[in-house]
């Protein structure tokens, strides 16, 4: 084996050319997804959804990867029972008749050997748009506890919520949303 391995790097190949793409699941206690946004121009309202799960392939050799996230649009958690009704309203995001949110990437873009940012769509409302999210931190390694593998990231995007259908009360309420995603997941 050793001299195969000598005759590779003598050859001027990469022993990490030969690695294959890895598959991880999101870590439902330690992914969450978030939006905030100007309320009347008073304050910024910063609120998340409890349930995001994701599914990220990754190929750090060949520079590639993927990731697929779906966000229970239900789970939004204001801070406010009352409030979080508010947001599932048919002004917002009508979680009637669209419980999901989701984001699916089309390319993923690295700065070195690092993850910069993540080209995708994403659809709220039944209404897909390109969305970009920037890498913000990112970071694999051996999970202490869980003893395999673990990735994680956070990703930010500022959208315009009425090119979504859910633009109500707008200028007033901010048109302009920032996401932001805190994603742990594991090898499977």
């Amino acid at each position: 084996m050793k001299k195969i391995v000598a005759l590779l790097i003598a050859a001027g190949i990469s022993l990490s050319a030969f690695a294959a793409p890895e598959s991880f699941t999101s870590d439902d206690n330690h992914t969450f997804s978030s939006f905030s946004y100007s309320h009347f121009g008073y304050s910024t309202q910063q609120s998340r959804f409890n349930n995001t799960k994701a599914k990220i392939t990754l190929d750090r050799a060949a520079k590639t990867g993927s990731v697929e996230a779906t966000i229970d649009a239900k789970s939004v958690d204001t801070g406010s029972k009352l409030f979080d009704q508010h947001i599932q309203g048919e002004n917002f995001l009508d979680t009637a008749k669209y419980p999901t949110i989701t984001y699916k990437s089309t390319k993923v873009n690295f700065n070195g050997d690092v993850p910069a940012s993540v080209e995708g769509n994403l659809t709220v409302k039944g209404v897909t748009k390109p969305v970009t999210l920037t890498i913000t931190n990112f970071h694999c390694a051996d999970h202490p506890m869980a003893k395999k593998l673990a990735c994680g990231a956070n990703a930010t995007a500022k959208i315009k919520r009425s090119e979504f259908n859910a633009g109500a009360y707008a200028p007033n309420v901010g048109d302009d949303v920032t996401l932001s995603f805190a994603i742990e997941s594991l090898k499977d």
